[in-house]
């Protein structure tokens, strides 16, 4: 059984999806944060699928309304009105965390995020700005960096998921990353997965001119990576 939970950024209001466990204030929750196509089926799914793995789920809404783009232009279009403007990002993505973990009445530290693709740069961000939460998940995410949050203190745990051939984070992007987490002394892993492009956890991705491919054993992978990255934290 989902819930739609509504959240507030100034006038704007997102909607978020929860898919608690039974006792959802005893298991651990965590978020996830969509692609530049919204909260969409691919963005439901994966948090229902937190279920599985003894946690509750929360898709979160980047966009408001629940919006989602029909169109690789309108996805891009939803994704960049956000990008461009990096403080409203970091406050939504606190938000969503603040407003779910006190419905669901956990601690900050029974609390993760992961993300995919844009939902990959906003659960960096969540760690950027400071957030108590436990640990965030990075999947083909973008690694840009804000340039709000130089010298912040990182306590999260932090695992980044990311195809080496990835033509939207070139190899200095990668680096960029490590020695941006280095320099903070954050507790960080990055894991390439080589002859993998852009969306590998996507079934639906299928444009390998563009860079965008889903790749079995990397979407494999990678979710195991993740979920014993999760039972980590929340030990």
């Amino acid at each position: 059984m989902s819930q739609q939970i509504d959240y507030y950024d100034n006038d704007v209001r997102l909607e978020g999806i929860l898919f608690p466990t039974e006792n959802p204030a005893s298991n651990p929750i965590v978020l996830v944060v969509p692609t530049y196509a919204g909260r969409d089926d691919f963005t439901l799914e994966k948090a229902k699928m937190m279920n599985q793995l003894g946690y509750s789920g929360f898709a979160v809404d980047m966009y408001g309304e629940g919006k989602t783009g029909s169109t690789p232009e309108e996805n891009m279009e939803l994704m960049q009105a956000v990008l461009d403007d990096r403080e409203m990002l970091q406050r939504r993505i606190n938000l969503a965390h603040q407003t779910v973990i006190d419905q669901v009445g956990v601690s900050a530290n029974k609390s993760a995020a992961i993300g995919f693709c844009f939902g990959g740069l906003c659960v960096l961000d969540l760690a950027r700005t400071g957030s108590s939460v436990a640990g965030v998940v990075s999947f083909h995410g973008l690694f840009n960096p804000p340039g709000n949050t130089d010298g912040n203190k990182i306590s999260s745990k932090i695992l980044v998921l990311h195809g080496n051939d990835d033509p939207m984070v070139p190899h200095e992007s990668v680096n960029g990353l490590a020695n941006e987490l280095t320099a903070v002394n954050a507790d960080w892993q990055i894991h390439a997965y080589g002859g993998t492009s852009h969306a590998f956890t996507n079934p639906l991705a299928n444009a390998p001119e563009d860079g965008m491919a889903f790749n079995e054993n990397a979407n494999r992978r990678s979710w195991e990576a993740m979920s014993n990255f999760l039972e980590e934290i929340f030990s």
